[in-house]
């Protein structure tokens, strides 16, 4: 995809009009390097003139967007942050449950194997053979 050339020879004209020609030349070497989104941007510059009238107040808007948008992130980080955390205590309330239920099961199974060695050793006394 070729590029069209911006250079043009331009006629001798009066000071307003080579200002005008280059600010031209200028918005279209915008529109051919800037994504489609700054469009808006050079719409924008276009109703204004170009003087700048409007940029005081689309800054404070801009800012203003900014600022909401910091501050939605903030909150949505936060309540983010606060679930995992309670995941996190959760998961280990059940691993506590877990681990206490595991050291009992381990102390049955002691037991038993105790009480299996003490009918084991009764038999072998009272001279019952397999």
């Amino acid at each position: 995809m070729e590029r069209p050339s911006l250079e043009i020879n331009l006629p001798d004209t009066h000071e307003e009009g080579k200002l005008y020609v280059v600010d031209s030349l200028n918005n279209l070497n915008k529109l051919n390097v800037c994504p489609d989104g700054s469009q808006y941007v050079l719409d924008e510059e276009e109703n204004s003139g170009g003087t700048g009238e409007n940029t005081a107040g689309s800054n404070v808007r801009n800012q203003c967007l900014f600022f909401v948008t910091f501050i939605l992130t903030l909150i949505v980080s936060l309540a983010l942050v606060s679930f995992v955390i309670f995941l996190i205590i959760q998961t280990r309330n059940k691993m506590d449950q877990i681990t206490s239920r595991l050291i009992s099961e381990k102390k049955n199974i002691e037991e038993l194997k105790k009480m299996n060695n003490m009918i084991l050793k009764h038999l072998n006394q009272s001279g019952i053979k397999e």
